[in-house]
Formats: structure tokens, sequence, C-alpha cells
């Protein structure tokens, strides 16, 4: 069993700046997958950008050039830094863990991130 624990979530004017943090416990695979995917009212759930514990990432096309995902693996703690933000950022956002092997994503509660002048 893996839980996750996010944080940062607010509200931020369009141009701001947060950082969302996730940070995993229980038991966790030294090979893994952590992100965020996001999930906006009237909307698709959407990936925002996942990390391996190799460092690769993938963004989605709406947050490329924004956001900067980052990973400290000692800490099993995985990092949004979310720049210029846009008020189609609004959402929900979800971190995620993603075992090795084909085994069952654990998704975390869920942050709000508001983004409004």
């Amino acid at each position: 069993q893996v839980q996750l624990a996010e944080s940062g979530g607010g509200l931020v004017q369009p141009g701001g700046s947060l950082r969302l943090s996730c940070a995993a416990s229980g038991s966790i695979f030294s090979d893994n997958v952590m992100g965020w995917y996001r999930l906006a009212p009237g909307n698709q759930r959407e990936l925002v950008a996942t990390i391996t514990t190799g460092g690769t990432t993938i963004y989605g096309d709406s947050v490329k050039g924004r956001f900067t995902i980052s990973r400290d693996n000692a800490e099993a703690t995985v990092y949004l830094q979310m720049n210029n933000l846009e008020i189609e950022d609004t959402a929900v956002y979800y971190c995620i863990f993603d075992p090795p092997n084909g085994q069952p994503w654990t998704w975390g509660q869920g942050t709000t991130v508001t983004v409004s002048a």
C-alpha cells in the first residue's frame, strides 16, 4: 500500500506561480513513476506531468514551457512548479504513484488550484 500526501494548492492571479508537493509513503518500489493529473469542471482528466525515478519527464501539451516537474527520490516526493499560470489551469490536481510491473496506481486526494483575477 502506498499513501500520498499532497500540498501546495491555492488561489493565485493569472501570471502567478504555485508549487505543488506530493510525498509518498508505504510500500514504495525503487522503480516507479510519480506525477500529476488534473480535472477541471466539464473537462476530462488531463495529464499534467510525470517523472520516473531516473528523471525522465513527460508533460501535457498545455503546460509545456510553464510547468516543471521534479522529484527527490530519497524523500519519495514529487514537486510541480507552476509558472505563468492561466485561468485555464484552474482544476483539482491529483498526484499519482505508478509502481512497476503493471500494478494499480495510487491516487492522491487532490489539491485545488484556482487561477483568478
